[in-house]
């Protein structure tokens, strides 16, 4: 590997509903290519947490991280995590949620617009495009005001499918002063955004976002950054990283960030 610390902060293990490996699989990949440290972050879909007991899910996510952690304790920091999927459309879920640990790092994200199924199985048009953006940014807002993650993942998860699926590009002034509202409350609240490296794998073929945004975030006064393969199965840990610390570097930051107890810790891109 290129640089001296590369660190997975966004992966998904056998206990969300799309992952396939479990915890000790998936940090024996990771110590095997030399990761200093992996953040475990299975799915809390707040819309649903009830519906599908998800609580279940996370409490197996808990059990195998704490099992982990004993395990690879000299070889590989391995974080306890969350991905809180839309917890303004259920606020007692995510509150019930973010009990259930003493979590190291939470993600925020936005899959899915109230009364919308997840924006994978949508179709688009131009016309609906523009219309899903301008309320999805208006819903982030909404759960970047609510303040209770560390980090903002893949801010720019329709393009995910509605670009890289369905070969739509928006027009980027249409909801740039609106993305301009959710960078600036992300900046007041000392929160982090990610650079979500799955789309390196996938149609879209680039980071999410990319470097326009986390330079606009930078402008603003964005301080943390962080870094994730949103890996599924074992063999995407680490998966593109070094393509990101390359992007962030090129973006005019020194530092990466990873978080332990909720802290933000800045280690060095070199």
């Amino acid at each position: 590997m290129r640089y001296r610390f590369i660190s997975d902060s966004h992966t998904h293990s056998e206990c969300s509903f799309d992952g396939t490996d479990s915890v000790i699989m998936m940090c024996e990949q990771a110590s095997g290519i030399g990761l200093y440290s992996m953040a475990v972050t299975d799915h809390c879909e707040c819309n649903e947490f009830y519906e599908k007991n998800v609580r279940e899910d996370i409490s197996r996510s808990i059990f195998q991280i704490s099992k982990a952690r004993a395990m690879y304790h000299d070889r590989l920091k391995v974080f306890c995590g969350i991905e809180l999927g839309q917890p303004t459309q259920d606020v007692e879920a995510a509150r019930e949620a973010l009990s259930m640990a003493g979590y190291d790092f939470v993600l925020g994200s936005l899959h899915n617009l109230r009364g919308e199924q997840d924006f994978y199985f949508l179709d688009y048009s131009e016309e609906s495009s523009r219309e899903l953006l301008d309320r999805y940014c208006d819903e982030l807002l909404e759960l970047v005001s609510q303040n209770l993650f560390d980090c903002l993942a893949h801010i720019d998860y329709p393009l995910r499918y509605m670009t890289g699926n369905a070969g739509i590009m928006p027009d980027k002034k249409l909801y740039a002063e609106k993305l301009d509202a959710v960078l600036e409350m992300l900046v007041k609240n000392d929160r982090a955004i990610e650079i979500n490296t799955s789309g390196l794998r996938q149609v879209i073929g680039r980071t999410l976002p990319g470097a326009e945004i986390i330079k606009r975030f930078r402008e603003l006064g964005g301080k943390y950054v962080t870094l994730g393969s949103d890996a599924h199965r074992w063999g995407d840990i680490g998966s593109g990283i070094e393509t990101g610390l390359d992007m962030l570097s090129s973006c005019g930051f020194t530092h990466f960030t990873i978080y332990e107890k909720r802290e933000p810790r800045l280690l060095p891109i070199l």
